[in-house]
């Protein structure tokens, strides 16, 4: 069966290159029904749900709030985030449970059958379930992502990957894992972002590293957030994290290449030597849970 419905020559050379959009089918399978949904909440390991809230104003980014959702069963989680302000972030369900890595197969499949010479490497669907008029605030992922709207509505902002959107620093402290992905974000970089209104059967995808963010329309949503790398990615990925290094050893400036220079690759034997000796162990703090969902206030946080 095909999933995404207006493949173009256009669009499949462009694919990761460039800020797509594409029409698919998936939010017609049964899997993400109400009882598909209370299912795969009852399935997915407890302890890797991630649950959050958040504030109202889009640059307020620090009240990007973690939770924790008790023992509420999958009925209960899904009725919190109907009636709440939460988003619950079910992250790689592909490792998880079979029929979501079964999905993932068959996306992944059909991108590198309509894209030659396409690979993809170190996949990942993750399922969202968030309440009305939730956000995610301004922020980048290092992977490549494609976002599927399954129920729902949201509006998507995806922002040039260049200063001011992204200073090359930021970039670097994101890939070295010294910091979260979220970071400072001025409303008045909107006027320069591709915009996306996003229905059931609507995906968009964007260039790797594109800051973006994204509000909710007046309904529960549900999208699939399917991460993967490239060669390409991977290489860019690493010559990041090596300016990182560099920049921070030797107080040097660096550019991020893509052709096969001898830069490049003393860049990608830096950065290799440093992950094998363990040079740089940051990793961004796990953020505290400050509130549990209510089993008998659906939607209601109670201090943890």
């Amino acid at each position: 069966m095909t999933v995404i419905t207006d493949w173009t020559a256009e669009k499949s050379r462009e694919f990761t290159c460039k800020n797509l959009e594409f029409a698919h089918n998936l939010h017609e399978r049964p899997l993400f029904s109400d009882e598909g949904l209370i299912e795969l909440l009852d399935r997915y390991p407890r302890d890797n749900l991630g649950v959050f809230t958040m504030g109202e104003n889009p640059a307020a980014w620090h009240t990007w709030r973690r939770g924790s959702p008790g023992d509420l069963t999958g009925a209960e989680l899904l009725d919190s985030a109907r009636r709440g302000r939460i988003w619950l972030n079910l992250r790689a369900a592909n490792r998880y449970l079979p029929e979501y890595a079964r999905l993932c197969d068959e996306v992944f499949a059909e991108k590198e059958t309509n894209c030659p010479g396409l690979t993809t490497l170190k996949r990942d669907l993750g399922v969202l379930i968030s309440s009305a008029n939730a956000q995610v605030f301004y922020h980048l992922d290092v992977p490549l992502v494609s976002l599927w709207q399954i129920r729902g509505a949201k509006r998507v902002w995806v922002y040039p990957v260049a200063d001011p959107f992204v200073p090359a620093a930021a970039l670097e402290r994101i890939v070295l894992r010294e910091t979260a992905e979220q970071f400072d974000f001025d409303p008045a970089w909107d006027s320069a972002a591709d915009v996306y209104d996003l229905a059931p059967g609507r995906m968009v995808t964007w260039m790797q590293n594109a800051p973006h963010r994204i509000e909710n329309g007046s309904m529960l949503n549900v999208s699939l957030s399917m991460e993967f790398m490239t060669p390409a990615a991977l290489l860019r990925a690493n010559v990041v994290y090596a300016n990182g290094l560099l920049r921070r050893s030797l107080g040097a400036r660096p550019k991020i290449q893509s052709r096969l220079t001898p830069a490049l690759l003393a860049k990608l034997a830096l950065a290799r030597g440093a992950k094998l000796i363990g040079a740089n162990r940051s990793e961004p703090g796990l953020l505290p849970e400050t509130f549990r969902l209510d089993p008998v206030d659906p939607g209601a946080l109670r201090r943890a």
